[in-house]
């Protein structure tokens, strides 16, 4: 399955944040891929292969 998500796509993630929201925006996309939480702009580094374990659907493409 490939997943369509790129730079600066809106993310849904399997896990809540613990500031309440789980949507994600991707600011950077390689082998590994950071994402920048919505709500609170927490930023988090991923390697690709957990993050596409983690996520859930794309909402913004």
């Amino acid at each position: 399955m490939q997943n369509e998500y790129k730079l600066d796509s809106v993310v849904m993630m399997k896990k809540q944040h613990p500031c309440g929201t789980n949507e994600w925006l991707i600011t950077r996309v390689g082998a590994d891929i950071k994402i920048k939480c919505i709500a609170c702009g927490h930023t988090v580094m991923l390697s690709r292969v957990d993050f596409n374990k983690k996520l859930k659907k794309v909402i913004k493409y």
